[in-house]
């Protein structure tokens, strides 16, 4: 470790102690907020492990470790530890050559048996880094890497792009907590529940970051909003609901793929349940002209400037803005065609309260969502009041994720995804992902034409050619996922991820943010910097 590193980490160290002996009980971090050196950031979301192939840094840079290749900030591909790849004609091989001066912040060299460990590693771990198609990562040499794939697989550079590379020597149980890697910044201390604490790492074969003391602290978003007008942090993600001015800072919109919607539960009940034991199936939203008539009604714009005071936009599909996405799947509000499919079907106003029958079957059913998220709240009782116009009720009902789990089979839920890649399309739709516990396919949509485009996308050798797949998967001109096709999904609005920065400190060029408020915000974190001109 190069020396001047060893002492700002000694001296962190020493700055964390006598905060925790003498620091005001009210002062949230170990570095001084607003010194010219440091940031203090605060997010909502602590991660569950620094540990690349348990999950850490999932469609984000890692940080702490380097990757093989990385993002732009308009979604291309990079080199980082890589300085070449080439992958064969069948798909099936990768060969990556690996830079000579990239070194582990232990003083070791990364070389390409780290990379192979780290592969084989998370492919084992069967987490959130789907590593299923690696039949294996060899290092052939001290900087040459290959890796064989059982299928051609397009989304193998995302995967790559967020999968950290990991010490073989220094790699233990404990390493999640206590990471080492080449990234541009070094790990110092984790207080659980309360920060994380990195240092740049000075020999990193970038260039040391600008900023030199990251600590980022753990609130929710009222605590954040208080730590902002205290002027306790440098920067705060805060929700639109709770948005406001405050002196000394400024309210950075930056662009997302994080949306929200709600799931519609496909089938009717007739008793069945998941694995889980959970209900399967609801008698109203089983009808598609009831999703689609839901789907038509929707005024997303305005949802956006009511809910969202501006800081979001109208949402048709969970990947909306990215290059893979079909622009044929907006759709017009249209209150009226959305009363026809209903009267189409059968669906009537019987005893006159306004809300729609058929067969006996009331037209309600309940919208769940996590009962700590206001803007979930916000976006599904805006929704659930422009759809009663046509005679559907959605009852809004705020609970735990633990009860959500047992009833997502078997009514709506208000979900967020978005993401960087289009695996996420994949997940989300295919057929054997139905009725499992992950989230993704609650509702249950099955469909043989959708799976072939699905795996067309992922066997593709060429972007262009996944990415056609990708979006005839949405829609094809006859059918698909999107709302006017199957509906599964009614997606609403795309989320601006709203955040204060104090004046005085950039940023830099923020790639789109997946979903999630946290880690998307400091993928870049390298490329921060406070203005020079700025008095200390």
């Amino acid at each position: 470790m190069h020396a001047k590193h060893a002492l700002v980490l000694l001296l962190t160290l020493a700055l964390l102690t006598a905060a925790t002996a003498c620091s005001a009980p009210e002062s949230p971090a170990a570095s001084p907020a607003g010194a010219r050196d440091s940031v203090v950031i605060a997010i909502g979301s602590e991660p569950e492990t620094l540990d690349p192939t348990q999950g850490w840094g999932h469609g984000n840079s890692p940080i702490v470790q380097s990757t093989l290749v990385r993002y732009t900030a308009d979604l291309d591909f990079e080199n980082d530890l890589a300085t070449d790849y080439a992958l064969s004609e069948d798909g099936l091989t990768w060969t990556f050559t690996l830079r000579e001066d990239a070194y582990f912040t232990d003083g070791e060299k990364v070389t390409a048996q780290d990379v192979a460990f780290t592969l084989e590693t998370a492919k084992a771990a069967q987490g959130s880094v789907d590593l299923s198609y690696m039949v294996s990562a060899e290092a052939v040499d001290e900087t040459t890497v290959v890796v064989t794939l059982s299928q051609p697989t397009s989304i193998f550079l995302n995967t790559l792009a967020s999968v950290g590379i990991v010490p073989e020597h220094a790699y233990g149980e404990d390493y999640g907590r206590s990471p080492i890697g080449s990234g541009p910044y070094a790990f110092v201390e984790w207080r659980p529940q309360e920060q994380i604490v990195f240092v740049a790492n000075e020999d990193y074969y970038g260039g040391a970051p600008a900023i030199e003391n990251v600590t980022i602290v753990f609130m929710s978003e009222d605590a954040a909003l208080a730590a902002v007008q205290a002027g306790q942090v440098d920067v705060a993600y805060t929700s639109a609901t709770l948005a406001q001015e405050v002196p000394g800072y400024r309210i950075e919109a930056i662009r997302s793929a994080d949306n929200r919607g709600f799931t519609l539960p496909m089938e009717p009940n007739t008793g069945k349940t998941a694995a889980s034991g959970a209900p399967i199936g609801n008698d109203v939203t089983c009808s598609l002209e009831v999703r689609q008539a839901i789907a038509y009604a929707i005024d997303r714009q305005a949802i956006a400037d009511a809910v969202l005071h501006g800081y979001g936009r109208p949402a048709y599909s969970e990947n909306d803005g990215m290059p893979w996405n079909n622009p044929e799947v907006a759709i017009e509000t249209d209150v009226e065609y959305a009363k026809q499919l209903l009267a189409g079907a059968g669906w009537a106003d019987g005893d006159g309260d306004g809300i729609l029958e058929r067969d006996g079957v009331r037209a309600s059913f309940s919208c769940l969502y996590p009962a700590d998220d206001s803007v979930r709240q916000a976006v599904a009782m805006a929704a659930a009041e422009q759809v009663r116009k046509i005679g559907i009720e959605i009852v809004v009902e705020g609970t735990s994720w633990d009860e959500i789990a047992r009833r997502m089979f078997s009514e709506a839920v208000m979900m967020g995804w978005g993401s960087s890649s289009p695996n996420e399309t994949y997940y989300l739709y295919r057929s054997a992902g139905a009725y499992l516990d992950d989230y993704y396919n609650p509702e249950g949509y099955a469909s043989q034409t959708t799976d072939a485009y699905l795996d067309a996308a992922m066997e593709a050798l060429t972007v262009e050619e996944a990415n056609r797949n990708w979006q005839l998967a949405q829609w094809d001109g006859t059918t698909g996922t999107a709302m006017r096709g199957a509906c599964p999904w009614v997606w609403i609005v795309n989320l601006d991820h709203v955040t204060y920065v104090r004046e005085g400190l950039s940023i830099g060029e923020q790639p789109v943010h997946g979903h999630g408020h946290g880690l998307p915000l400091v993928q870049n974190l390298e490329d921060w910097a406070w203005e020079e001109t700025q008095d200390a």
